[in-house]
């Protein structure tokens, strides 16, 4: 890496600034990702099964509800191949389902795991599931069982996909679902380890466009590009259930596909948007360098990242003093990242 590189990164430590007329700014959809047809196609699947859309499906039973959930890891299982780290791809497995069921305050049960491939390497196919127990161990939920499939000829060699499944269950009388949000209300962001699992069609875009490699430093960090980008994803069960049970939080959002501009309103009740304080937390090297390399617009990592943080909770006032008191007192990272207000949407200052 140049001095050159390296300056780069640092002219623009206090906020994103991108022209919106650059003709060389990639997008998520120039990737190949469409965000805006994925919408569509909820919309369209909510029509036939009334109810969908949450972070979470509920099911209700007795005095609960299950809460189910299932994800994939996306295209970082193609760095994944390509840097050879396959021990913890099954934490990012496990972490895209358990985060998001518990989002209504469930707590994970149980998790199963579908893993594909052409040709079975039993050793690769091992570190996977190594993966996929320690990412149960850090939930506190049973690794339930799963499928491996061998299907000749449909993955490229020495590939594979995933796909996982949880279910939790909460107390009807606890769950979480934004109903009692008001304006005024806070929002509590807590870190990402990175990317996590949503945006790598784009990550993989800047990558090609950039002079580095994986192996190469991160400009700004303290480990190679490959490893801050294979970094697994954080799972909050722990520390989101300890929060919940002092009370105040109203509504959850995991900062997935859509960034902050798409998941912190399926949240809010109608009438009601958000103002996120881009200044409250500092961008961690690996969004600069992604956003820089790949020439990307604000609206664009704002729609596409979690930007460092990977979980928001909409907390009363109250509980966001004693949430930030027991940050300063080292318990846990958190941030206010701005509030409830009137109106629609997402805003930033």
């Amino acid at each position: 890496m140049s001095k050159k590189d390296d300056e780069s990164m640092k002219d623009d430590d206090e906020s994103m600034s991108k022209k919106d007329d650059d003709p060389d700014s990639l997008t998520y959809k120039d990737s190949g990702v469409d965000i805006d047809a994925g919408a569509e196609l909820v919309k369209r699947i909510a029509k036939m099964a009334p109810g969908i859309g949450g972070f979470g499906g509920l099911f209700p039973l007795g005095d609960e509800f299950l809460v189910a959930g299932t994800d994939g890891v996306g295209t970082k299982l193609k760095l994944a191949f390509e840097t050879g780290i396959h021990d913890t791809i099954g934490i990012d497995l496990v972490a895209m389902s358990v985060n998001d069921i518990i989002t209504s305050g469930a707590k994970p049960m149980f998790f199963l795991d579908y893993f594909a491939t052409s040709r079975l390497d039993v050793d690769l196919a091992e570190k996977v599931i190594k993966g996929i127990v320690e990412g149960c161990r850090q939930s506190e939920c049973a690794l339930l069982g799963g499928e491996t499939a061998e299907m000749p000829d449909f993955y490229a060699e020495g590939e594979y996909d995933l796909s996982g499944f949880a279910v939790g269950r909460v107390k009807k009388t606890s769950l979480i679902n934004g109903k009692n949000i008001v304006a005024g209300d806070v929002l509590i962001g807590l870190p990402s380890s990175g990317v996590h699992s949503n945006g790598f069609s784009l990550v993989r875009r800047v990558l090609a466009r950039s002079n580095l490699s994986l192996n190469d430093a991160l400009p700004g960090g303290s480990t190679t590009l490959g490893e801050a980008l294979m970094a697994p994803t954080v799972i909050y069960v722990k520390q989101v259930l300890d929060i919940i049970s002092r009370g105040g939080v109203k509504g959850i959002a995991h900062i997935t596909g859509g960034g902050f501009t798409d998941n912190i309103p399926r949240v809010f009740p109608d009438g009601l948007g958000a103002v996120i304080h881009t200044d409250a937390w500092e961008l961690p090297p690996l969004f600069k360098w992604i956003q820089q390399s790949g020439r990307i617009e604000d609206s664009e990592m704002r729609r596409t990242f979690n930007l460092g943080i990977g979980m928001v909770l909409v907390v009363s006032p109250e509980a966001a003093s004693r949430i930030l008191q027991e940050a300063k007192n080292g318990d846990y990272v958190a941030y206010r990242v701005g509030e409830v207000i009137d109106g629609e949407g997402v805003t930033y200052q």
